[in-house]
């Protein structure tokens, strides 16, 4: 186990902690040591002092030690959704479930970074980002295990078994049972509070080079394989084709009770587990850790600026409808996830009224579908609209949406009456047409006498 003592008396001397200061520690210190508790305590203030417009700090809870599990929420917090007012996408990102893994730390230190000082620095991509997107970083989960320099926390619980997805005692250390310990049932609660509809969730650990993605409890590929390996393909091709994208189970080894898996399997986020090499950086070396970690970082800003694509995105681009038989519509998906069970609701917006709901059709990842839905029970009422309603993902928990659709789009046909009558059909119009003629030319050449008879 590596000595921190030194290293943490020579950064509180070169900080002047003791008090919050006003900035963050200079680079020499970011870049070229690791972060204790105290040192994230002040880095995490100053952010929120300094930059209030971007930067808000709140705390998810306390450890088994008391010490608190700073989140930094970070966006362009002068508007509450997009400049074209749709909601603004979520990203959660944690570090530091074990304490011993610095570098996983540091790497959700460093995104969270990058965005603040690409935003204060004017830089294009920040400035997109946070104008459309919250970003949510615990950047330090286990801080008393990360200044004991422990894997585990002070109860001996490897917080990454902790988690209550498929717990079980057979992993090593894995707690009294799901949820046993304080960190990892705060983690979870800021989950379910902050980031319940978020798209992307990123935790950061250290020992196997992988980007892996569920599941870890079973070899299974995860039900929205498409959209993994849509992000792994990009990311071989645009960023790092040596980096290792695949299922945890294979690509590490089985784990029940993760973090990871809890996101997919119970939130229905889109989850990896991004692990550095197990080649610690060592403190005070000539080598940065921005330049360390520099692949990792450009993965994480690929995530976050695409993460509008890592769900179904259903659009209608026509519609026709005709009551109480059926309903035609062309559907386009310009997301990279699939949808299993889309269907058509008539609703009252106002109330949210459902005054009828087609069956189910499913939309895969990047892709369009013509259907014909039954509609025989629908009939149109004032007032009444069509709506979009599917999940965003295949997997069980993904969350539910319901998106209006464009009256543009909605074509009403009124369904003709059957019978001779109001509308005869073109064959029996010019069976009549003879009929008539073929009259008026025998009353034409009738004889005189019968006509004055008939007179």
């Amino acid at each position: 186990m590596r000595v921190r003592a030194g290293i943490l008396v020579a950064v509180l001397l070169l900080s002047g902690l003791g008090a919050p200061v006003a900035a963050q520690q200079p680079d020499i210190i970011q870049e070229h040591w690791y972060h204790s508790y105290l040192t994230l305590t002040n880095d995490v203030q100053s952010w929120a002092g300094d930059y209030p417009e971007i930067v808000l700090l709140t705390t998810a809870g306390t450890t088994v030690h008391g010490r608190q599990q700073w989140v930094v929420q970070i966006s362009n917090w002068a508007n509450d959704t997009k400049p074209d007012g749709s909601p603004k996408e979520k990203v959660y990102i944690d570090g530091g479930h074990h304490g011993n893994e610095h570098l996983g730390t540091e790497l959700a230190f460093l995104t969270a970074e990058f965005y603040i000082e690409g935003w204060i620095d004017g830089d294009a991509e920040a400035i997109e980002v946070l104008q459309n997107t919250e970003l949510h970083v615990m950047i330090l989960l286990n801080a008393d295990g990360n200044d004991a320099d422990s894997r585990w926390n002070m109860n001996q619980v490897d917080l990454n078994r902790n988690y209550d997805h498929h717990w079980t005692t057979e992993e090593t250390a894995s707690g009294d049972g799901p949820f046993s310990e304080p960190e990892t049932r705060n983690n979870a609660d800021y989950m379910a509070q902050w980031v319940t509809d978020a798209d992307l969730y990123v935790t950061m650990h250290t020992g196997t080079w992988i980007l892996a993605y569920p599941w870890g409890f079973t070899g299974e590929m995860p039900p929205d394989w498409e959209l993994f390996e849509h992000i792994r393909d990009t990311i071989h091709e645009t960023i790092d084709a040596d980096l290792p994208v695949r299922n945890a189970n294979a690509g590490i080894y089985p784990t029940h009770g993760t973090s990871r898996d809890y996101g997919y399997g119970i939130m229905g986020y889109p989850t990896f587990t991004f692990e550095t090499d197990d080649e610690q950086w060592m403190p005070g070396t000539v080598e940065s850790l921005s330049s360390r970690l520099s692949v990792e970082l450009e993965v994480m800003r690929y995530l976050i600026s695409n993460i509008w694509y890592w769900r179904a995105r259903l659009n209608v681009t026509q519609m026709e409808v005709t009551p109480g038989k059926e309903v035609v519509l062309h559907v386009v998906n310009n997301g990279h996830a699939t949808t299993e069970n889309a269907s058509i609701q008539y609703v009252f917006e106002d109330s949210m009224e459902v005054l009828w709901q087609s069956e189910n059709f499913s939309v895969n990842a990047s892709n369009e579908t013509h259907v014909t839905l039954d509609a025989r029970n629908l009939s149109l009422q004032p007032g009444g609209t069509f709506a979009l309603h599917y999940m965003k993902r295949v997997i069980d928990s993904a969350q539910w949406v319901h998106e209006p659709i464009d009256a543009q789009f909605v074509e009403v046909v009124e369904e003709q009456e059957e019978g001779w009558l109001p509308y005869p059909s073109a064959a029996l119009s010019i069976v009549c047409m003879i009929v008539g003629a073929i009259y008026s030319k025998s009353r034409r050449n009738a004889p005189l006498s019968v006509e004055k008879e008939r007179n």
